[in-house]
């Protein structure tokens, strides 16, 4: 049902266990009551043998516990290590078991899961149960209903035979444990469930002295006593069954078959009886004498005498005359049995499972309907099985199986959903161990960038895409990992900037010859094959081209124009005539200027000649004879400019005449230049 994380209380500053129920269980009600009861049945419980319980909440679609942490192991994890416990060690955690299962009890609960795995030995001592997940009110209706809850090796003939559980059918699990304990295996075993459920509905739990001698006459009787197939004849509850540990206990110490453990408290009488004289002297109390959640032990049998507690009594007579009769009558009455009953019914009445993985739910069930079994559907994540198909049956096909039995058919809701964390600019490694839901590739795609050199830019999904929220289980994933930065290689000469470049995973593939003012051979760029300038994103091994210096345009100012065409093509540019200029300053048919049509100007591109016209010649106007401002007005429209007397600006235009010009009138003079006027008075 869920996962456990060991976590820290902030607030508190502790460790604690939180129990987080598995998100595919989420949307179904009955998983999440489940979940919900066992934080109330243990909050219900405030025992020294039982997990506490601190906080139970939902996250979102999560819902999860608080527990008390335990750091230590279960009591499966020691019955692996060591198969067999002594009997000392049986009935200490038997003590503790009991003691807790009590509790419980006393409070109305019965927790219907009670096996090795449940049971928590912490490195410090304490030994506590665990796991309400499947707990019950006894008011409640206990009934399991169409399907068993509970571990098959531990569940009560009552519970297999007509699915009620009470207090009884703990104490049953109880037994079974115990017996693991000492004889090192399960009473019952069997290669599917079902088989092992008919020998708990059929057979009796034999002693575990049969299987390691060892084992005391008291606690096989215990055994036997919590095992009994009828409920009304086991231990009423935990309680019950705790009182008569103790008296087993006593008997054994007694006998000398155990040591005496460390004395519990006695509860003396409440007056001096005339048995103990009332004096100031110290009495001396038997060893054995003790007592546990307020029951004593009568002084009388802890001193040794011969009358023990009638119940402990009767055990022991019982188990003397079981052992008397042999195991002769029990072995041949077992096989007697199993060979008649077992073999003609299981002949009669079992056939093979038909396999129908991989059929649609409808087709699965028509099947094992057709072979006379039940259907129990349960729904499970499959990366591989499509959604609405079965992914196995519970037995296995080809198992032999009784009619009329319960299958469980796990059908697949498609692959788990994962929800992705923030990976983005952490290590490869750190990413990869995050992923290890999905199939990473084994080669990733690398890619320049601002960031540092090995850090995970981006995660791709199968399409190519940025991965989501959550991606499925099982799904092809390929990173995105930073090479760094583009190399800067502005400025180098063209052979240490390749060998740069490629040092850094690019491919130069050509150059570009640019006019510029770096000296020729040095690079101006590093673009890709389109001419584009680089990104942050170019991917590593990609393919760039060098701009590289041809040096400045050549100068061919003054030069004659086929001269200058023919020395601009052998420097790779395409010269272009353009319109003619006068210029004062160049001769007619020499080129003025060479303007670029480009910029940046790469090699191939065109260029603008500009050629000269020579200067620029206007005839100087005949003003002879005008007035002043007449002549000024005739000068400046031809492009000249004048000048004159500043005398004759004090006369009156009227009586002003232009008498020569220098240079004369008719001439051809640079447009711009400066005509002199000869100003006198008229008339």
């Amino acid at each position: 049902m869920a996962t456990v994380y060991v976590a820290t209380d902030l607030r508190l500053d502790r460790r604690v266990a939180i129990k987080v129920m598995h998100h595919h269980l989420s949307d179904d009600a009955v998983f999440t009551d489940r979940f919900i009861q066992e934080a109330r049945s243990a909050a219900r419980l405030a025992h020294p043998n039982v997990v506490n319980v601190f906080d139970q909440g939902q996250d979102g679609e999560s819902a999860y516990l608080v527990m008390e942490y335990l750091p230590g192991m279960t009591l499966r994890d020691l019955l692996q290590e060591y198969k067999t416990l002594t009997p000392e060690q049986t009935m200490d955690i038997m003590e503790a078991v009991l003691s807790g299962l009590a509790a419980a009890h006393r409070a109305g609960i019965v927790h219907r899961d009670l096996k090795p795995e449940n049971v928590l030995l912490a490195d410090d001592g304490r030994i506590k149960i665990g796991d309400f997940g499947l707990a019950r009110a006894v008011s409640a209706n206990t009934a399991t209903g169409q399907a068993l809850l509970g571990t098959i090796a531990y569940l009560s003939p009552e519970l297999v035979t007509r699915g009620v559980a009470d207090t009884r059918s703990d104490i049953y699990a109880v037994g079974i444990m115990m017996y693991e304990m000492l004889a090192g295996a399960q009473p019952f075993t069997g290669d599917q469930p079902m088989q092992i459920a008919y020998q708990h509905a059929n057979d009796t739990v034999p002693p575990p002295s049969e299987a390691n001698p060892a084992v005391p006459v008291e606690l096989d009787e215990l055994v036997l006593w919590a095992t009994a197939k009828d409920p009304e004849q086991r231990p009423r509850d935990a309680a019950a069954m705790l009182d008569q540990l103790f008296e087993a206990q006593n008997l054994m110490e007694r006998r000398g078959v155990v040591g005496t453990g460390v004395h519990r408290t006695v509860v003396m009488p409440a007056a001096v009886g005339p048995e103990l004289p009332a004096t100031a002297e110290t009495q001396v109390i038997g060893a054995a004498a003790s007592l546990d959640h307020g029951r004593a032990v009568p002084i009388a049998a802890a001193a040794g005498a011969t009358d023990a507690p009638a119940s402990a009594q009767t055990l022991a007579r019982k188990a003397d005359r079981r052992r008397r009769r042999g195991f002769v009558w029990l072995t041949l009455v077992l096989l007697l049995a199993a060979f008649a009953g077992g073999t003609g019914w299981y002949l009669s009445s079992t056939v093979p499972l038909p396999d129908v993985a991989g059929d649609t739910v409808a087709e699965a069930t028509e099947t094992l309907a057709a072979a006379e079994f039940e259907v129990n559907r349960t729904d499970a994540t499959d990366p591989q099985v499509e959604p609405g198909r079965v992914i196995r049956t519970d037995p296995a096909p080809g198992d032999t199986v009784i009619r009329g039995s319960t299958i469980e058919v796990v059908v697949s809701t498609g692959p788990q959903l994962i929800r992705i964390g923030d990976y983005r600019e952490k290590p490869e490694d750190e990413v990869r161990a995050a992923f290890a839901d999905f199939q990473v590739a084994e080669q990733n795609l690398q890619q320049f960038s601002d960031v540092d050199r090995g850090l995970v830019l981006l995660a791709l999904d199968a399409d190519g895409n940025e991965l989501g929220a959550t991606y499925p289980e099982q799904r092809p994933v390929q990173l995105v990992v930073s090479a760094g930065p583009i190399p800067d290689v502005a400025g180098q000469d063209y052979d240490s900037a390749v060998d740069e470049l490629e040092e850094a995973g690019l491919t130069v593939e050509q150059n570009v010859q640019q006019f510029g003012d770096l000296d020729e051979g040095l690079v101006f760029d590093v673009l890709d094959v389109n001419g584009n300038e680089l990104t942050p994103a170019f991917p590593e091994q990609g393919a760039v081209q060098l701009v590289v210096s041809a040096g400045p345009i050549p100068d061919v100012v003054g030069e004659d124009y086929d001269d200058a065409a023919a020395e601009l093509q052998e420097a790779g540019l395409t010269a272009e005539r353009g319109d003619d200029a006068f210029s004062d300053t160049i001769p007619a048919g020499s080129v003025t200027s060479v303007t670029a049509t480009t910029d940046p100007v790469r090699a191939g591109d065109t260029v603008t000649v500009t050629v000269s016209k020579g200067p620029d010649l206007v005839e100087v106007p005949d003003v002879v004879g005008l007035t002043r401002d007449e002549a000024k007005t005739a000068i400046a429209e031809a492009g000249f400019r004048y000048t004159y007397s500043p005398f004759w600006d004090a006369v009156p235009n009227e009586i002003t005449g232009v008498a020569a010009t220098t240079p004369e009138p008719n001439t051809m003079q640079k447009r711009g230049s400066t005509i002199s006027l000869g100003i006198t008075a008229s008339g």
